[in-house]
């Protein structure tokens, strides 16, 4: 928090303090986000407990008024109280007066605490009807009607589904009330009873009514109205009947996809930009636009030459070049990106991955782009991003240029890619984001407007930027504050050595190498390591599994997308449509200065490889270690009698199989199945990596005794780490070339490196294992030149080549 408030250009406000841990942290705390003129927003917290009643919460807000006013020096209109908003509705008596005591609260605070203001998250209080939108929002709007009138200043909630208090029909407006105001002793039961009958009538929402095959009232609706509803609501049951039925009655297939067909993508597109549809419900709209679309081909194409000659082909908003540039593999987002686009009537020509400049500029100058858009994931994309600026810029181009992809930012793209070229170069954080950006883009009114926007925030970011360069020690300075530990406790792996994984079914003599060990793995073994919060958030739905299944705005899609997965998920189980496969290793190591030396056997004599690492150069003024990989290796002066250290090192994919089946879903016009299917290939590699360490640890011997949930997976609660080569420790991606080497790699799991060392399948993990009690993860951070110089050297490469490869972490100056 304290860093945020360095950094913030404004006045800002802490969320939150409480007297959890006393009076005295409480103040100190306090006083430091005074010294930034940030507000604090103070929850009703005290070391009793959350304040559950009128008379605690007031209490504990007066307390903390007191010694905000009087000891911190805060100025009392900075405070925020939060007094709790909890859960009414629940059954249970003492939970009765919760929301009536937080309005009773709220105008106490008003009255007695002159000059301070009250917030609340708001669907707290309904947190007990989940799964029944309509009551939910019905009784936001009631306790936000009340609470407002009391006093209440600000609050969370989504505004987007707010019922509007008069409208709320006059039944169900009483019986919420009475739950809120906690109007008679059986208000609860009445409004169960009465949201059940919301349920039974389908009109309770919470996923049962979008898109549900049971209302079918809609399918007596004129086809045009048809078609419009099943784009919103993704329904493709019918989708294919109805296009026909609209083209015979319409007279042309181009009057359907102008008209009805655009319409309803037009509402789809205005919902999402409004925050009323989700991500996945607008990949499911366009599932159903591309199959309408399919069906009508066929009779467009015999239209086409009338068409072209009377100037009535459909006229895209604008045409979008898409690619992951060279040498990199992921494109979930990207193929996110291009359903969102093509939904809002865009021509969207998706490249795919792994696309060299020349044939990015080749085709956005054949076919006339309007924008063209860059994606990547993995670090040296970055400056080959900054290459195709470049290039564009030599060549003329005159398009804005999108940046996307995980490991881009907006700082990166606003220092490192923005300079190199002339014309507009604008980073968009997600697929929301897109629509807006190439809207006001490709729009004669907004562009210049909007450019000059983004050309003068850019200038502040890299003004900040330079402003900002962490300063840094030496590396010999660096060296001399690396960490002091001890290297007794040494576990020995069963085996040194290599290890195959493969599904079951293959023939072991087939795969026979001496010395080499086989073992099989399944997909099955992996679904119980799969962690999902990521899947959720490759769909732009936020929040942590399981919590994300009820989150107040987005529970019912969260829901439905994760049931759709469970059936894909068992589909790609039943039919082993995935192949995975891996290979890993012990070796006998010791750590030489900030290199680790691995050797064929325990003699420690013959050297199979060299691993090589960085050691953090920024200063720390708390006195911390600057820490490296090779810390966690005992050197040979570390007690040699205790014999040598040891590292492991893996490579797994759950990727083979994935092109094949992306392939099957694409061909059916179904985007929806075929980024899902991305996705969950990559929470398979992913629970490889997991299940594989969690075997690793079993057969080094620290970790037989295990006894750990998918929780405690999740959260790394087990001794040892497995960075993997271009994360924040170990940054250098062509590290990944001495794994492929030792073990093997693209022979014995059919994994292969890119040119920019990115691993194909893309749904691959690879990495290193390292046991010492102490391993911990780390950021190296920026290096400066000596430590790129002394990098290079022992790597055998030029400074040039590696600084190419470090760019995203050189020290500039």
């Amino acid at each position: 928090l304290e860093a945020g408030l360095q950094c913030l250009p404004g006045k800002g406000i802490v969320n939150s303090l409480s007297l959890k841990e006393g009076e005295a942290r409480f103040v100190e705390l306090a006083r430091r986000v005074r010294r930034y003129g940030a507000a604090l927003v103070v929850m009703a917290f005290d070391e009793r407990g959350q304040a559950d009643t009128f008379e605690r919460r007031i209490e504990v807000c007066h307390r903390s008024y007191e010694l905000l006013t009087q000891q911190a020096g805060f100025p009392p209109e900075d405070i925020i109280f939060d007094p709790n908003v909890l859960t009414v509705g629940t059954g249970i008596e003492e939970h009765a007066n919760y929301a009536l005591d937080f309005i009773r609260a709220t105008r106490w605070i008003k009255q007695h605490l002159p000059l301070a203001r009250v917030s609340g998250g708001i669907s707290n209080v309904s947190f007990s009807f989940r799964g029944n939108n309509v009551v939910r929002e019905a009784m936001h709007s009631v306790f936000l009607y009340h609470a407002i009138r009391a006093g209440l200043d600000m609050g969370i909630v989504n505004a987007g589904l707010l019922a509007v208090y008069e409208e709320i029909p006059t039944e169900l407006r009483e019986r919420v009330e009475d739950v809120i105001l906690n109007r008679r002793p059986d208000a609860t039961e009445r409004l169960v009873e009465y949201g059940e009958q919301l349920k039974a009538s389908g009109a309770a929402g919470g996923g049962g009514g979008r898109g549900a095959a049971a209302d079918l009232a809609w399918r007596q609706w004129p086809v045009e109205e048809r078609l419009k509803h099943a784009l919103i609501h993704g329904i493709d049951t019918y989708i294919e009947a109805d296009a026909e039925e609209a083209r015979q009655k319409l007279g042309q297939p181009l009057a359907v996809i102008e008209g009805p067909l655009m319409e309803g993508m037009n509402v789809v597109g205005d919902l999402f930009g409004a925050g009323k549809m989700f991500l996945p419900q607008v990949v499911k709209s366009a599932r159903v636009m591309k199959k309408a679309v399919a069906c009508l081909t066929p009779w467009l194409e015999k239209e086409k030459a009338a068409r072209q000659a009377a100037g009535q082909a459909v006229q895209p908003q604008g045409r979008i070049v898409l690619a992951t540039v060279k040498g990199d593999v992921h494109d979930i987002g990207k193929n996110i990106v291009g359903v969102v686009l093509a939904c809002n009537n865009y021509e969207v020509i998706d490249l795919g991955v792994m696309v060299p400049c020349e044939r990015i500029l080749e085709t956005a100058r054949e076919k006339q782009a309007d924008i063209v858009g860059l994606s990547g994931l993995i670090t040296p994309s970055l400056e080959e991003m900054v290459h195709v600026a470049r290039e564009m810029d030599r060549q003329g181009f005159h398009q804005p240029l999108l940046i996307g992809g995980a490991t881009t930012s907006k700082a990166h793209t606003a220092v490192k890619i923005a300079p190199a070229y002339r014309h507009p170069v604008i980073h968009v954080l997600d697929a929301s984001r897109a629509v807006p950006v190439v809207s006001q883009l490709l729009n004669p009114e907004q562009r210049e407007a909007f450019i000059r926007q983004i050309h003068e925030e850019y200038e502040k970011v890299r003004r900040s930027h330079g402003a900002r360069q962490q300063p840094l020690v030496s590396l010999a300075e660096a060296r001399a504050r690396a960490p002091r530990l001890s290297y007794e406790d040494r576990p020995v792996p069963e085996f040194l050595g290599i290890c195959v994984l493969h599904p079951p079914g293959e023939d072991p003599a087939a795969l026979a190498e001496p010395g080499v060990r086989h073992a099989t793995v399944s997909l099955a073994d992996l679904v119980p390591y799969i962690d999902w919060s990521p899947f959720f958030h490759a769909w732009e739905l936020r929040g942590r599994y399981p919590a994300i299944l009820d989150h107040p705005r987005h529970g019912a899609e969260a829901r439905q997308l994760f049931a759709d997965a469970q059936r894909l998920l068992q589909r790609l189980v039943e039919e082993q449509r995935l192949q995975p496969r891996g290979v890993y290793g012990f070796f006998a190591a010791h750590r030489v200065g900030d290199d680790v030396a691995l050797y064929r056997d325990a003699g420690a004599g013959e050297v199979l490889a060299r691993l090589h690492f960085l050691r953090q150069q920024m200063v720390k003024e708390d006195g911390s270690p600057h820490w490296c990989l090779a810390d966690f290796v005992a050197g040979r002066e570390d007690g040699p009698g205790a014999g040598p250290d040891y590292v492991g090192a893996f490579a797994v994919t759950a990727g083979h199989g994935l092109a094949e089946l992306v392939a099957e879903f694409k061909a059916a016009h179904d985007d929806y199945h075929a980024i899902m299917a991305e996705a969950l290939a990559d929470r398979l590699a992913e629970a490889f990596a997991e299940w594989l360490h969690a075997r690793v640890r079993r057969q080094w011997g620290y970790g037989r005794d295990e006894r750990l949930s998918l929780e405690d997976l999740i959260e790394e609660r087990y001794r040892g780490i497995r960075p993997a080569a271009g994360y924040p420790a170990c940054p250098d991606h062509t590290e990944k070339a001495t794994i492929w080497r030792l073990l093997e790699v693209e022979r014995r799991a059919g994994i292969r490196l890119t040119e920019s060392y990115a691993m194909w399948p893309g749904s691959s993990v690879s990495g290193l294992y390292f046991a010492h009690p102490q391993s911990r993860y780390f950021a190296v951070g920026r290096i400066g030149r000596d430590q790129l110089e002394d990098y290079a050297a022992r790597k055998g490469m030029s400074v040039e080549e590696m600084a190419r490869w470090l760019a995203p972490w050189l020290a500039e100056g």
